[in-house]
């Protein structure tokens, strides 16, 4: 934050980190229907487990240029060749087990999307067209079925307290903090026709 720039923020902001404040304006608690943009947030999330968010966020353009710009019909076609050469790029976090997993969810979300139409019809079934605002909270009811639900799909890295973090990334759940200056604002409707289109 700037001398110019006199907005309160959420307490995780790293006001140091031009692009982590950028994340926390301008994307974070933003809805999100788009398939692409669900995609991509849910495989950097995956790769959170352990680390903070702000870790990930670093390496987001490595990630990025590494999984084809997170086109899944090509990341569901990684081969072990390929797998080989993530786990050399040091642009990414390179934990084999989440690697593998990435690949591994990412032909689930394709058999979701498949089977839904799209994961943002697949979300919507546990949702029911409403954003939840509420901070303070790491776990929900909600988060616990999702979680349940793609685990018993055969996901991996998708524990609870993934699967809620990644409803605030897309903005499903609205947890900008009391005293930042994003906070109740309703940025997006859960009512939006889109969500199918890939």
């Amino acid at each position: 934050m700037n001398e110019k720039d006199e907005k309160r923020r959420c307490h995780w902001c790293n006001l140091k980190n031009p692009e982590y404040v950028r994340y926390h304006d301008s994307e974070w608690g933003v809805l999100h229907t788009e398939e692409s943009q669900l995609y991509e947030l849910f495989v950097l999330e995956m790769f959170q487990a352990g680390l903070s968010w702000e870790c990930v966020l670093n390496k987001r353009e490595g990630f990025r240029k590494a999984f084809d710009h997170f086109d899944i019909n090509r990341v569901v076609l990684f081969d072990e060749e390929k797998i080989q050469c993530l786990l050399q790029d040091k642009g990414l976090i390179r934990n084999q087990s989440k690697i593998r997993s990435a690949i591994e969810n990412s032909k689930i979300f394709k058999d979701i999307q498949n089977e839904f139409g799209s994961f943002h019809q697949y979300l919507m079934t546990f949702i029911h067209h409403k954003i939840i605002y509420e901070t303070g909270r790491t776990t929900s009811e909600l988060s616990d079925r999702i979680s349940k639900d793609l685990q018993r799909r055969k996901m991996k890295f998708v524990g609870s307290t993934m699967i809620y973090s990644y409803l605030q990334a897309i903005g499903w759940i609205n947890s900008h903090e009391p005293d930042c200056f994003l906070y109740g604002k309703n940025i997006g409707s859960l009512n939006m026709r889109k969500g199918g289109e890939q």
